[in-house]
């Protein structure tokens, strides 16, 4: 049967740029391909086309052999391709197929032209249950001209990674997802992890939409996980002689639940997360049914945010100064989508208040949502603010601990990053 030496990945954004870089890096030809030209003169100038933490040194060891293009019909002559294009959300929590199909389709006809059989697509932008086996894989059926399985092989393959953290989510991963439309696809694909990452994680084959089944349940999970530490550290607060660090760590030594994601702290965010969790209420109700416990793990998001913004409002009067500390959604990476501190931010100023807003990666340039804000460039400005009433940790960045904050200030610091 062979295995895999020569792969395309199609979309170079901050996943899929890194997952060519790091497949070239582990030895593999790959051939990245979008419609961004910028992003294709800078990978093959040798640039990283976004800000991501250990790719420049990635693509310098991944060389030659990773090479960009706007063309899709070179593809063709790469024996399986990556697909990480957006899949936005639409309003009714459901995941749109825009973007992937827009860009498998080219890739298909060009396969049916060029008369090759066996051509692996595989998807790993998250898609909604049900999605690849009653659009996506028709769409491929009709534009190549012959049945999934035997004309070509399809597989569901997601990644688990976290931005500010992609290359080595990516190398070391605890698992490998595959849903496959045959055993040939999953074999061919397993032999490709197996040979790329550099632990030995589990690999789970199954069927297409259990595989995309379990990729929202893993996050719908975690999910619950951080949303039960917030609605304890709302609760312990209200007594006087609580610690929620304490309690957390007793917790977490139960082996039946264990200390990751069991952190007092706020909300989560970022681009999948939020989503994935509602994705997995709509699957519950397209099938007749209802999911309880993501739709309160979403509530309970929501109220962690909006009860620091009040407990906050409570010690402040309007046109008082509030500097809100940490806007990224989490530490090592610049992302604002869905964050606690943008939502508290935002809040805060629609209550009269003047806020100021600071992040070690978030800035008005890479993330323009700030623009709303005044910024603080160094935080140690804080120390002669002294209009500042309140001061809002929304984001762990272990550097807040050496902050100096105006004389008089109330601190709110949920993540315990003084203590």
């Amino acid at each position: 049967m062979g295995s895999l030496k020569k792969v395309s990945v199609f979309g170079l954004g901050k996943l899929g740029a890194c997952m060519a870089a790091t497949f070239a890096q582990r030895g593999f030809t790959v051939l990245g391909v979008d419609i961004n030209a910028e992003a294709v003169r800078k990978i093959n100038a040798g640039i990283p086309p976004v800000d991501e933490p250990l790719l420049p040194e990635t693509m310098a060891n991944a060389g030659k052999r990773f090479r960009a293009t706007t063309d899709f019909n070179e593809a063709v002559a790469t024996e399986a391709s990556f697909f990480i294009v957006p899949s936005p959300s639409l309003p009714d929590g459901s995941f749109s197929n825009e973007f992937l199909m827009r860009a498998l389709a080219p890739i298909a006809q060009a396969v049916r032209k060029a008369k090759k059989k066996n051509h692996i697509f595989v998807i790993s932008s998250t898609t909604t249950p049900g999605a690849c086996r009653k659009i996506i894989i028709p769409l491929l059926e009709k534009e190549i001209g012959g049945k999934c399985g035997r004309a070509f092989s399809f597989c569901y393959n997601p990644e688990f990674i976290a931005l500010g953290n992609v290359v080595r989510g990516l190398l070391s991963p605890d698992m490998v997802l595959i849903g496959e439309s045959d055993k040939r696809a999953g074999d061919l694909l397993e032999g490709f992890y197996q040979k790329f990452n550099l632990n030995q994680p589990k690999i789970a084959r199954m069927s297409v939409t259990s595989a995309e089944l379990t990729k929202i349940s893993v996050n719908s999970y975690i999910t619950a996980k951080i949303s039960f530490t917030n609605q304890l550290r709302m609760i312990a607060e209200q007594f006087a002689d609580t610690d929620i660090h304490a309690i957390l760590d007793a917790i977490g030594a139960d082996s039946r639940i264990g200390h990751k994601y069991l952190r007092a702290g706020l909300s989560y965010g970022g681009p999948c997360f939020p989503r994935d969790n509602r994705l997995v209420s709509y699957a519950a109700k397209q099938v007749g049914l209802s999911a309880p416990l993501a739709e309160a793990t979403d509530r309970v998001n929501e109220m962690a945010k909006d009860q620091l913004a009040q407990q906050a409002l409570a010690c402040v009067q309007p046109g008082d100064t509030v500097a809100v500390l940490g806007m990224s959604y989490r530490t090592d990476t610049y992302i604002v989508e869905e964050s606690a501190g943008l939502h508290i931010a935002q809040s805060l100023k629609r209550s009269g208040c003047r806020v100021v807003v600071h992040d070690y990666a978030a800035n008005t340039k890479n993330s323009p949502a700030l623009l709303e804000f005044e910024t603080l460039s160094d935080p140690a400005q804080l120390k002669k603010e002294k209009r500042v009433k309140a001061v809002l940790i929304c984001n762990p960045w272990p550097s807040y601990r050496k902050v100096k904050f105006p004389k008089g200030a109330k601190v709110f610091d949920p993540w315990g990053v003084l203590a």
